[in-house]
């Protein structure tokens, strides 16, 4: 779904480079600035640097003069605000909207999100155009969040709504050791737990038993079960130097 984010009169070249990062990692490129504080705002030293390489979100970006502009070709507008206007759109938080909005028949061809400036926000009228006004849950005597903040919330919410992106997965598998490994292995420890007078072979309180569920429950991989050995080989060696 096309997806747009609009910052309407932005007054820190920072927050804009902030907002391009925050949409490049949840895989969103359409920006478009109305009457920023800066016209050059999307060059300026400290705009790419908190942009931290997502350049291609600023090269394609675009300034503009009015907010009619920026909302071109979409359908569906989302506000941005902390606190309810009278007469406006509804108020909702974004996970609640987004699965209704996605449920519904007639979805949207394009979705916006419209943020204010830093000092003000948005203005009435601007919030009085949209079809939702969105509202991040925060703590109640604490709600004001940075402008690029508040991009990357709702940017990771909308993603997650839209089917998000599967976790990295580790590239090589450890597989894990097999029950003849295991058992070996504390069959060693035994013997050092013995060694070191631990374990009363005599009086053992189910202290292996209890050993090899713990084991069981962590499912070491084959490596861990050399380490494991290892252990039990140098306290055996220790208990020997000892009795020497």
């Amino acid at each position: 779904m096309r997806t747009r984010f609009v910052l309407i009169q932005t007054s820190h070249a920072g927050n804009v480079g902030g907002v391009a990062r925050a949409m490049k990692v949840m895989g969103f490129d359409d920006l478009v600035l109305v009457r920023p504080r800066w016209a050059n705002v999307l060059r300026r030293e400290e705009t790419i640097q908190r942009a931290s390489g997502a350049n291609d979100v600023l090269a394609n970006a675009r300034i503009v003069d009015s907010l009619d502009e920026a909302l071109e070709g979409m359908s569906h507008l989302c506000a941005t605000a902390m606190t309810p206007r009278d007469f406006g759109p509804p108020t909702r938080a974004p996970r609640e909207h987004f699965d209704s909005l996605l449920k519904s028949d007639e979805r949207p061809d394009g979705v916006a999100f419209l943020f204010g400036s830093e000092r003000f926000g948005m203005q009435n009228e601007d919030v009085y155009r949209c079809h939702v006004a969105l509202s991040i849950p925060t703590a109640p005597d604490f709600g004001s969040l940075n402008l690029a903040a508040a991009v990357q919330l709702i940017a990771y919410d909308w993603r997650q709504a839209l089917g998000g992106f599967g976790a990295p997965q580790a590239l090589h598998e450890r597989p894990q050791a097999d029950a003849r490994a295991l058992a070996g292995m504390l069959d060693h420890l035994e013997q050092a737990l013995v060694a070191v007078e631990f374990l009363d072979p005599a009086v053992p309180r189910k202290l292996m038993p209890r050993l090899n569920q713990l084991f069981n429950r962590a499912a070491p991989s084959e490596e861990e079960i050399h380490i494991l050995r290892g252990v039990a080989k140098a306290m055996l060696q220790a208990a020997a130097r000892g009795k020497g």
